[in-house]
């Protein structure tokens, strides 16, 4: 699921920044969760509208 992958990725990134790692690892890590969640929201608004107009009907 995708809410595991963001648990994941924010633990890489958590995990990055206390090691003090390269800036551009960071980023990407910080970049690619923001990918994730993005999409995490994309798919829960379709799902909400979905179940809204089913609830009408």
């Amino acid at each position: 699921m995708i809410n595991d992958e963001i648990c994941k990725l924010r633990d890489e990134l958590n995990k990055a920044i206390e090691e003090e790692k390269d800036y551009e690892a960071i980023y990407k890590l910080s970049t690619d969760l923001d990918r994730l969640i993005a999409k995490y929201y994309k798919e829960t608004s379709k799902k909400q509208k979905k179940d809204k107009v089913l609830s009408i009907t």
